[in-house]
């Protein structure tokens, strides 16, 4: 007989816990909404795998990632928020209900952030797992080309972010060997790379090859290659090994609900927002152009506030513009515009006119379309009519007072 799954609701779904889902975790956690975090493996993510971060604002001494991460953790669970390791299973993210099933719960929030990232792709050579990250091989020259210096390093690949990471290590490391798989001179990268690459006097080249094991004891020390036209091996002896061999972000269970690019990541907007009212997106699984600590932090602060925004617009949509109560006036205005703050005269006139008998509410569209985007409305100013929290009427651009008081008398009367 199948258990019957717990279910839990919360505000705020976040899967993933990266530092963009970490940081979500504390913006909405201080917010006070009810958040919940889903890890399947390691909180932190693929940063607590790098030795030394060197270029995260405010920690100048180069921690290791898992410091950073693991102070994030702690300031998560300060704000309140509860964190599970477990595998999301799946989703069904459409509706004012999204839904996040685990093999033991079925997680309902109003909102979802998803952070899951990404994993780099790896040659799948013989022993490779045993050097990945921290023993040897690494996949961020931003992240640890610091820590190279002086050093012998491979890069593995030739495509645009292969040549374009080789040229970094070259202004810290003394020499940096590049498997290409290729006959001499061809390359996947854009030809001003390949240019540039070819005349770095730092920058070697092992054409026709391919990566067929790894060895070392403990940590990374040689680099088998293979020639792929004689099955030659060529031992390559190295400090450390650098893979830019592609990228996969972690957005099967998504992919049909959310929209992403051919290469599966996902797209949003600067608020992360995705195609689904409701969820958001941070970190490396958006399409993005730098994927770094910093910049996944910074998502994550923006999604969690949207999320907020998201919850508190929902709220005051239902409760308050489309109330039941009386017949409802709602002023959509933009704070800054002239035409705007003319007609707020105009509504406290006609607030007056009604003397009770009409709920007006004024949204300020800012900061925020939320609302405005709710009730349909993108040019502003504009005034929306609602009887029985029905939207009845719009006027939108040249607004004409007397119209809008001679509907209202009409939308009233029929009430009585």
């Amino acid at each position: 007989m199948a258990r019957e799954k717990t279910v839990e609701h919360y505000d705020v779904i976040i899967i993933g816990g990266g530092p963009a889902g970490l940081t979500a975790a504390i913006y909405a956690g201080r917010a006070r909404l009810k958040t919940i975090l889903i890890e399947k493996a390691l909180i932190g993510g693929l940063a607590t795998y790098t030795n030394e971060v060197e270029n995260y604002p405010g920690f100048p001494d180069s921690p290791k990632g898992e410091d950073i991460t693991n102070l994030m953790k702690t300031q998560a669970q300060k704000m309140g928020v509860k964190i599970k390791l477990t595998d999301v299973k799946s989703v069904d993210l459409v509706g004012e209900e999204k839904k996040v099933e685990t093999f033991r719960n079925t997680f309902i929030g109003k909102t979802v952030i998803i952070t899951t990232g990404g994993r780099p792709r790896i040659t799948k050579a013989e022993n490779e797992e045993n050097y990945l990250f921290d023993k040897g091989i690494s996949f961020c020259a931003t992240c640890d080309a610091a820590a190279n210096t002086d050093k012998t390093v491979v890069v593995i690949g030739s495509g645009d972010a292969a040549i374009e990471e080789g040229m970094f290590l070259t202004k810290f490391a003394k020499k940096v060997i590049v498997s290409v798989l290729h006959h001499e001179g061809k390359m996947d990268c854009n030809e001003i790379a390949k240019e540039a690459a070819l005349k770095n006097p730092k920058m070697e080249f092992i054409w026709n090859s391919a990566v067929k094991r790894f060895e070392g004891e403990g940590h990374l020390d040689t680099v088998v290659l293979k020639n792929i036209k004689t099955d030659e091996e060529i031992p390559v002896k190295c400090d450390n090994c650098f893979e830019f061999i592609g990228y996969l972000p972690n957005t099967e269970i998504f992919k049909e609900q959310i929209k992403m690019t051919g290469a599966g990541y996902i797209l949003t907007n600067e608020k992360m927002e995705t195609n689904i009212e409701g969820v958001f997106a941070a970190g490396d699984v958006r399409d993005k152009w730098l994927k770094q600590v910093a910049t996944a932090v910074g998502d994550g602060a923006i999604a969690g506030f949207a999320a907020e925004k998201y919850i508190a617009e929902s709220e005051a949509f239902h409760d308050v513009i489309l109330q039941k109560d009386k017949p409802g006036l709602t002023f959509i205005y933009n704070a800054v515009a002239a035409e705007s703050i003319d007609f707020l005269l105009e509504i406290e006139k006609i607030e007056n006119h009604f003397e009770g008998r009409v709920i007006v509410n004024r949204v300020d569209i800012y900061k925020s379309s939320g609302i405005a985007d709710r009730l349909n409305v993108g040019e502003f100013p504009a005034v929306v009519l609602t009887v029985d929290g029905v939207v009845k009427e719009r006027y939108i651009g040249h607004l004409d007072s007397a119209k809008i008081i001679e509907s209202l008398e009409k939308i009233c009367d029929a009430c009585h």
